[in-house]
């Protein structure tokens, strides 16, 4: 079983297409062990490279209200009077750990979405 790091986009593409090869293979095999290795070696490349940033806990929010067909009214329960949604949608204010826990336990936002990356404007 010949493995080898990744470290360049050459080693990554080889990675990918044995990846190809070996799917489906049968778990406790020989192929099947190979398998796993490779994905381990590709997913932990691709994070280094090419890494996801959190998303922004207002789009989180927007995409949430969308789905649940809720309008900024409907989050003052969880976030505050309308001023204060008006702050957080507008990015003058980032949401607290209170309004975190509110909207995740009633909205069930996942908390990694809301903590996400704070994007306060000047």
């Amino acid at each position: 079983m010949d493995i080898y790091p990744i470290k360049t986009e050459v080693d990554y593409k080889k990675a990918l297409s044995e990846i190809e090869n070996l799917w489906g293979s049968k778990e406790n095999t020989k192929e099947g062990d190979k398998l796993d290795i490779l994905l381990v070696l590709v997913e932990a490349y691709e994070e280094k490279l090419y890494p996801v940033d959190p998303p922004d806990p207002v789009e989180a929010l927007r995409f949430r209200m969308e789905q649940m067909d809720l309008s900024r009214k409907d989050l003052e329960p969880f976030i505050g009077k309308r001023g204060r949604v008006s702050e957080i949608f507008n990015h003058q204010r980032n949401l607290t750990l209170n309004m975190i826990k509110k909207l995740h336990f009633n909205l069930h936002i996942p908390l990694e979405s809301l903590i996400g990356k704070p994007t306060l404007k000047a």
